[in-house]
């Protein structure tokens, strides 16, 4: 056989690999640090909370580009900064908005266990990203007018096109949307919605949104009912083929249910981690991974 024949064959049974397929990782956690005495982070100081964290960044099997915190002490921003860029070797972006309460003022945290100030309860959003390359907006949520503001912490990373914005919303108890029919997280997630669309961009939001799956006979129907258009515009990190449910994320009070979410476009799910426990916390965080 001639070398150039030789040639032609190695050719033919060459097949160039497929370009790898652009994906997004995410992570929601409600670390419970703030003012619960409950959870095992509560009064903890700003360097462990920020490992606490950082290790459930960097330990999974979906390692997170982007990360929604809630009930995170405003204090500790800059710490885990610090441990995720030495734990990643990339550089991260991080803002916090502070819940403020009935008078406009910061929902403290308590203190830590030496008593230094922690900063404010907060929602935030961290990024794999040096902080010229993203853009923060943060966006106010209807709320009751006798209890904390809410608001919807997004980042933008215009070279990749995509979009994600994580949030807390009420709780839906007797002080916080005590009106039947659960009024304001219908319209808080209603907002949430639709700051979180942005034409030509990659959609991903959710976090700790105090609402049970609409398929799950856990919780009250009107928080189920509020929840329902997500799933039918989106398709959520845990859904069960056709089923809206997903596995546990808090356990109190006697009970496990599913509060925190993670919404992407249709098909776009590649994978969705629940860990076994919650750990110091009475949430589990919640990590997925979707095309882009």
């Amino acid at each position: 056989m001639t070398g150039t024949a030789l040639t032609v064959l190695a050719a033919l049974a060459w097949t160039p690999a497929a370009p790898a397929r652009a994906e997004l990782s995410v992570m929601t956690w409600n670390v419970c640090t703030a003012t619960n005495p409950v959870c095992g982070l509560y009064r903890a100081d700003e360097r462990r909370l920020a490992r606490q964290i950082g290790e459930r960044v960097v330990g999974g099997p979906i390692r997170p580009e982007i990360v929604f915190l809630q009930e995170f002490c405003s204090g500790a921003a800059r710490a885990l900064e610090t441990w995720l860029e030495r734990a990643t070797g990339r550089q991260w972006s991080l803002r916090w908005w502070a819940l403020t309460a009935a008078d406009g003022r910061p929902y403290p945290c308590r203190p830590d266990h030496l008593g230094r100030p922690r900063g404010a309860q907060s929602i935030a959003v961290a990024v794999a990203e040096p902080e010229h390359r993203v853009e923060f907006t943060t966006h106010p949520l209807p709320a009751p007018p006798w209890y904390v503001r809410r608001a919807a912490q997004c980042v933008t990373i215009p070279a990749r096109r995509v979009h994600a914005c994580g949030a807390h919303l009420s709780a839906g108890t007797a002080y916080d949307d005590r009106q039947p029919g659960a009024p304001y997280r219908t319209r808080q997630l209603e907002r949430l919605m639709a700051v979180a669309a942005r034409p030509g961009h990659h959609v991903v939001f959710g976090g700790d949104l105090n609402v049970a799956p609409p398929d799950d006979d856990a919780g009250g129907r009107w928080g189920r009912h509020a929840v329902a258009p997500a799933y039918r515009d989106y398709a959520e990190c845990d859904q069960r083929d056709a089923a809206r449910t997903g596995r546990w994320t808090y356990r109190g009070d006697g009970e496990r249910r599913k509060l925190d979410y993670l919404f992407t476009a249709k098909g776009g799910v590649l994978a969705c981690h629940v860990p076994g426990g919650t750990g110091p916390s009475d949430h589990r965080p919640l990590y997925l991974r979707t095309a882009l």
